[in-house]
């Protein structure tokens, strides 16, 4: 395990300098702005790098206090975005005490220590951000095994084939465990035959692996207990398949959920109270703002549609359609209607990608979104928020909630206009589509937060601009 920690160490060390170094060019950058934006007086040499070197210290040190360079962080990039926050805080705090209280002489000008605490934010962020994903400086990137070769270890086979699925770790290999379904394992992976007994410690050790994912068919009497909570104790982080498969991949394997999971995880319902308590507000602020941007658009819209069949069939402009709502509940979903007036005449239908039942003007509008602009109406009238799963119609969520397990729980959110499934997973037409788009449903059921709204409208904005709209 020393080769290990040496590692490790190895790559804090290198977070440390680099961070040093952005945090310094950064606070001398904030007073170049200062001084050339705000016509602030040019400080001493000495007085700039005594300031310098006083937040670079204190940025360090304050990032040390609160886990930013432990080794074995397991943080989320929100969590690592509320500690550099934490960091700067600190910083700002013990910089302002100390040059207004005992070090007079260097007391700056009053713009210089929000700028640079802004900018320093802004750019750790940027740094972690790429740091992580790119497993730059070896951050980010953890050495792992998978125990386990059978039925549920392929799901990573066959979810993370591309290089671009694992650019979190590194997967040294598969180990085959008895009970494991092998017809149905892995296929194309490394498979590492070593027994897990007393002697697995050395294989880690000699490894370097920091990580075991758990995923083997057969739990009772094959898992050796002792081993892997010896692994634990010395460091080595144990992980079950489900959580591995949540973290990297942004959803929930619904088909591979047992009942203990669901039990021990932290569960479907929203902890954010701050949020759900600002929630109607925001949406509407969000509804405004785009309404003022759109109204010309979806004007337009209503009269290209009616000139093109509705003035011809008096059908109207818009289309008006019973969905599932929040807890179950149902209400009427407004959009401009992209079909046909007869398009549903032998009952309801799944869409398709390439439905002969969509209108001309349907195929632009579905393409850039403009069809859903109308929903903003069900949003001022708290239905709909701006983020969340898709409302389907009640007939499909009957036959749903019978085939597919744990899909019920995609309501205990209000349904939104974009959603985390949309974006990774944009067309679904049938059963075994919203199989998959429910994993991601469920992931953004349980993870709902205001950085990851902002995320996927962020990336909804590019799907809207872009035409990727199906």
């Amino acid at each position: 395990m020393a080769l290990t920690n040496k590692k490790q160490n190895k790559r804090s060390n290198a977070l440390v300098l680099a961070e040093a170094v952005i945090v310094a060019y950064v606070a001398y950058m904030a007073n170049f702005l200062v001084v050339n934006v705000v016509g602030a007086e040019m400080p001493s040499i000495s007085k700039l790098a005594a300031n310098i070197s006083l937040i670079t210290i204190f940025v360090l040190v304050s990032s040390l206090s609160v886990g930013l360079y432990e080794a074995k962080l397991r943080e989320t990039f929100r969590g690592i975005i509320r500690r550099i926050f934490v960091s700067l805080a600190i910083t700002y705090f013990a910089v302002e005490v100390l040059t207004s209280t005992f070090f007079l002489e260097l007391r700056m000008h009053p713009y210089y220590l929000p700028t640079a605490a802004g900018l320093i934010i802004l750019s750790l962020v940027l740094f972690r951000y790429f740091t992580n994903r790119l497993g730059l400086l070896g951050l980010g990137r953890t050495r792992l095994v998978v125990i386990g070769a059978g039925e549920r270890a392929s799901i990573i086979e066959k979810r993370m084939r591309r290089d671009v699925d694992r650019l979190g770790f590194e997967l040294l290999g598969f180990i085959p465990i008895p009970g494991d379904n092998r017809e149905d394992g892995i296929r194309n992976e490394k498979l590492i035959h070593v027994k897990v007994d007393e002697n697995f410690r050395n294989f880690i050790i000699d490894n370097d692996i920091e990580e075991i994912v758990i995923a083997c068919d057969q739990r009772r009497g094959t898992l050796p207990i002792e081993v892997l909570f010896d692994c634990r104790l010395r460091g080595v982080e144990i992980t079950d398949l489900l959580d591995f498969m949540e973290r990297e991949t942004g959803q929930i394997v619904v088909n591979l959920m047992y009942p203990s999971w669901v039990v021990y995880s932290n569960g479907f319902q929203s902890q954010n109270y701050l949020r759900d308590a600002l929630e109607y507000s925001l949406n509407c602020f969000l509804g405004l703002f785009v309404l003022f941007f759109t109204w010309p658009f979806m004007l337009l819209t209503a009269m290209i549609i009616y000139f093109d069949d509705g003035r011809r069939t008096g059908t109207s402009v818009f289309y008006k359609q019973e969905r599932v709502g929040l807890n179950g509940k149902l209400f009427k979903i407004v959009k401009f209607r992209s079909m046909r007036p007869d398009a549903e005449k032998d009952g309801a239908k799944w869409a398709s990608k390439n439905d002969d039942r969509v209108t001309r003007i349907g195929h632009f509008i579905r393409k850039y979104r403009i069809d859903e602009l109308p929903q903003l109406w069900n949003v001022f009238k708290g239905e709909m928020a701006f983020i969340g799963p898709r409302p389907e119609r009640p007939q499909f969520v009957e036959q749903l909630i019978r085939e597919i397990p744990y899909y019920n729980q995609r309501h205990n959110v209000k349904p939104g206009l974009a959603g985390w499934a949309q974006l990774n997973y944009p067309y679904g037409a049938s059963v075994e589509d919203s199989m998959e788009k429910l994993k991601f449903d469920l992931y953004y059921v349980k993870h709902q937060s205001l950085m990851l709204d902002i995320l996927i409208l962020i990336r909804t904005v590019e799907v809207v601009l872009f035409g990727k709209g199906r």
